[in-house]
């Protein structure tokens, strides 16, 4: 079945569906057991790492947990899949569960400013150290692997800077030197990069962004090979980490509509893109999809699509305050620190670098492009572009 297809099948046969389309909201901790054989036996199987039966809590999944999962991890071409409460944690508990004291890691320059955050910050507290490379470095990366390098992270496009990484070669480098390859595919969904196919290891999502797609909840998932999967399923129990299942019913929701909204995402950013790019005050448009980017050659050989997140970098004579007026001046386009939602979104962009600094340029825009009419769109920002030509003169 083709991808649109897939989305409005998957997940549909949970127990108790009674031929719902929708299958319920099942909520629930406590998990009532026939007798005490059958309560040791559930317990022994999920010791043994054996969730195929009946869970014995409710910590560790609901029907509902398991129609959301089960949909997302076909759709990835994974194992098995877990969620948990945000995009971070599932970025920070899948470095986690592979690295102990002593340990060193690889991540790309341009990761998601709190996945670096958590780098620099919590890691060395556990005695495992970070070095950032550049995205896009290729086969020079194996001049960083050190004996005791056990993870690379990925993240393709980056976030803010939208670089698009040689997925498959830093996959395989990863495997020959037995390190685990780790990517945050948010931007992609798996509808247009499925990175296990590409030999990653691990794919997570925050799923808070165009995966529930409606801007009300906050969820992040992990899907893995079968290999990783032993390691990540014991961390996300000894941590306690799950999430609710009405926000896996939410989010199963989102699937249903995610290639129509996608479609449209696209369309309405590259419409967008276009007007920006005749404004005089534009320098540039960071999106991986046009032909003109650095990048499109790798995504076009890798991606099945492209989304509504990008960046725009301004002329480095358009000041602060014109800058500032302009978002200020938006009526649309909201300013908040999220995507992948109905709405647009804009805010400024500082983004972190430590080995890979941006060239010099003037101010950065990250524009999440919604479901509002393109149309309406590019009026309000003709008026925030004429808020910084006023402020400007």
């Amino acid at each position: 079945m083709k991808p649109s297809t897939r989305l409005v099948t998957l997940g549909r046969d949970a127990p108790g569906s009674a031929g719902f389309v929708n299958p319920p909201l099942v909520r629930g901790s406590t998990v009532l057991h026939a007798n005490v054989a059958d309560l040791r036996e559930r317990a022994r199987r999920g010791a043994l790492g054996d969730d195929s039966g009946p869970v014995s809590y409710g910590i560790h999944g609901t029907p509902t947990h398991d129609a959301f999962l089960d949909a997302l991890t076909e759709l990835e071409g994974g194992f098995r899949s877990w969620a948990l409460p945000s995009g971070l944690s599932a970025c920070t508990v899948a470095i986690l569960a592979f690295v102990r004291q002593g340990d060193h890691i690889l991540v790309t320059d341009s990761a998601y400013g709190p996945t670096r955050d958590f780098c620099l910050s919590t890691l060395p507290r556990y005695g495992v150290e970070t070095t950032f490379y550049d995205p896009c470095i290729g086969s020079s990366i194996e001049e960083l692997f050190r004996p005791n390098t056990r993870l690379l992270f990925l993240e393709s496009p980056g976030s803010l800077s939208f670089e698009i990484q040689d997925v498959p070669l830093l996959a395989q480098i990863a495997r020959r030197r037995d390190a685990v390859s780790v990517i945050d595919n948010t931007w992609a969904t798996p509808l247009c990069l499925r990175p296990l196919e590409h030999g990653v290891d691990v794919s997570v999502h925050a799923a808070t962004k165009y995966i529930g797609g409606h801007a009300d909840l906050l969820l992040g998932t992990v899907t893995s090979n079968e290999e990783c999967w032993g390691a990540l399923r014991k961390s996300f129990r000894s941590l306690g980490l799950t999430t609710s299942p009405d926000d896996c019913w939410l989010a199963l929701r989102g699937l249903r509509t995610l290639e129509a909204r996608l479609t449209r995402h696209r369309a309405t950013a590259e419409r967008l893109i276009e007007w920006l790019l005749a404004q005089p005050q534009v320098d540039r448009v960071l999106y991986p999809a046009r032909p003109e980017d650095p990048g499109y050659a790798l995504w076009r050989r890798d991606f099945t699509g492209a989304t509504g997140v990008f960046g725009v970098v301004l002329r480095p004579q358009v000041e602060v305050a014109a800058f500032h007026a302009m978002i200020d001046g938006m009526r649309l386009f909201g300013r908040g620190y999220s995507w992948g939602g109905f709405e647009s979104l804009m805010i400024p962009c500082y983004p972190q670098r430590s080995v890979a600094p941006l060239a010099p340029a003037g101010h950065l825009l990250r524009i999440s492009a919604g479901l509002e009419d393109a149309d309406d769109l590019i009026a309000d920002l003709q008026e925030g572009f004429s808020h910084l030509r006023a402020v400007a003169s």
